[in-house]
């Protein structure tokens, strides 16, 4: 079924037919579509278009259609429909008749599709939100557990500066809190209803489309119908938190990749996450992590593929939108897939507290805190910084950790050096000095802990 076709004399081409149509990949829209065809039949109800008993049949044949369709997707697909709508009105036709027929009153495919896709929008972002709050609990389960676990913090990927691992579960944390924040204003702004505006210009009926909107879970109705049906802003911004949202979940498998490898050996993931080789017998392989890492460009390119198309696009609706939904639904389902595993990944991590505070000791990450103590002492900074540095040389020569160098060594570099040198660079005492707002000491840790637990409802 077309729903066009009255000024064409000749049939379109078979080849043309399978390259316009987008029912392949638009019929996950399906309840969208039923759900804005029975808030249209009200509206239409409501301008007189419609009688009551019309609109109720119409109302219940489409609620017979969403449970018919509700496991069983493979009807739409065997169809050779156009697209999801053409299917909708097709099958509700076949069972009330030309009635059916009556629903697209007023209403153009341009305004029904970004109903539809903001609908789909809005059931996303929920499950999306829910699992990045998910994950962030993850994160806080793991930092209380860990909160005693010194290791190295890296700049340049070289050891810099003690930190512990809960301090490092808040840092990202605090990166998915943005990414929820970020979500949250793209919900906040897609929440109009576009429906109501026609093709491009409005409609003729008297449709009451601020109550329309509400009456489907919107804020609001948009407030020009030109920009209505051509608008996929909402589309970008999705695809932009995605990305965002990706690229931090990329920093957190890179991580974590890094810190399971047997030159750090940091952690051990589980059985459950990880997979062998077919030829070494030793290997255990962090899949799950690298997949995540790689997906990220997947999602770049679905922003990449939106904003190339939208450019340079003239007003209103043109078919090169179509292009919006493939890569919107697979960016979605990508996003998602990797949270989900993101969180099992938590769930089942297991830290190796020697390995990382002995790598924080032998890395010299104690190393400014000489300088610092010397500063305490009366030295100029940039004096007690060549200090330091020329320390480091001398434990690194002599294969020992900072702590590990004898008092007559440190002397060797400055007087002023005494026994309370030992106090003031260990480990414990280069985190406890951190008290700094969104320091690594302990005290300032465990508030965030304690802050991000009531947030997130953490018992």
């Amino acid at each position: 079924m077309k729903l066009w076709g009255g000024r064409f004399v000749k049939e379109s081409d078979e080849l043309f037919k399978n390259f316009n149509r987008s029912l392949s990949f638009d019929y996950i829209l399906v309840k969208e579509d039923i759900i804005g065809s029975i808030a249209w039949s009200k509206a239409l109800m409501k301008s007189n278009i419609l009688t009551a008993e019309e609109q109720k049949k119409i109302e219940s044949a489409l609620f017979i259609l969403l449970k018919e369709i509700k496991n069983n997707t493979n009807q739409i697909l065997n169809s050779n429909c156009e697209d999801i709508h053409s299917w909708v009105e097709l099958n509700l036709i076949n069972k009330i008749g030309k009635l059916g027929s009556k629903l697209h009153t007023g209403r153009s495919r341009n305004d029904q599709i970004t109903t539809d896709l903001k609908l789909w929008c809005k059931k996303k972002i929920h499950i999306l939100l829910d699992n990045i709050i998910e994950l962030q609990k993850n994160f806080i389960v793991n930092a209380e557990s860990y909160h005693n676990v010194i290791m190295p913090g890296y700049t340049h990927l070289q050891r810099a500066q003690p930190i512990t691992f809960s301090y490092w579960c808040l840092a990202y944390i605090e990166m998915l809190k943005r990414d929820f924040s970020r979500l949250q204003d793209v919900l906040k702004r897609l929440n109009q209803s576009p429906l109501g505006s026609g093709a491009l210009s409005g409609t003729g009926w008297k449709i009451n489309r601020q109550e329309l909107a509400i009456s489907m879970g919107f804020d609001s109705a948009t407030n020009n119908a030109l920009d209505s049906v051509s608008d996929r802003d909402y589309v970008v911004e999705f695809l932009s938190s995605a990305s965002i949202s990706m690229m931090h979940l990329s920093r957190f498998s890179e991580d974590l990749i890094f810190f399971n490898s047997g030159e750090a050996n940091f952690i051990e993931l589980s059985d459950s996450i990880t997979s062998g080789s077919s030829l070494m017998p030793q290997k255990k392989n962090p899949d799950a992590l690298e997949l995540i890492r790689s997906k990220c460009g997947r999602v770049y390119g679905s922003l990449t593929s939106i904003l190339t198309v939208l450019k340079s696009l003239p007003l209103a609706y043109n078919k090169d939108m179509q292009e919006d939904k493939e890569c919107l639904f697979d960016a979605v389902k990508t996003w998602n897939d990797c949270l989900c595993i993101a969180i099992l990944i938590l769930k089942n991590i297991k830290i190796k507290h020697e390995s990382c505070r002995k790598a924080a000791e032998e890395g010299y990450s104690n190393a400014t805190e000489i300088a610092d103590y010397l500063v305490k002492k009366g030295v100029a900074f940039r004096e007690a910084h060549k200090i330091s540095g020329q320390l480091v040389l001398e434990a690194i020569s002599q294969k020992k950790s900072l702590n590990e160098l004898t008092l007559a060594t440190f002397k060797i570099y400055n007087n002023l050096i005494e026994d309370d040198i030992y106090q003031n660079i260990s480990l414990e005492e280069c985190l406890k000095k951190r008290v700094s707002q969104g320091g690594v000491s302990p005290c300032q840790v465990y508030k965030e802990i304690i802050k991000e637990k009531h947030r997130l409802n953490v018992i």
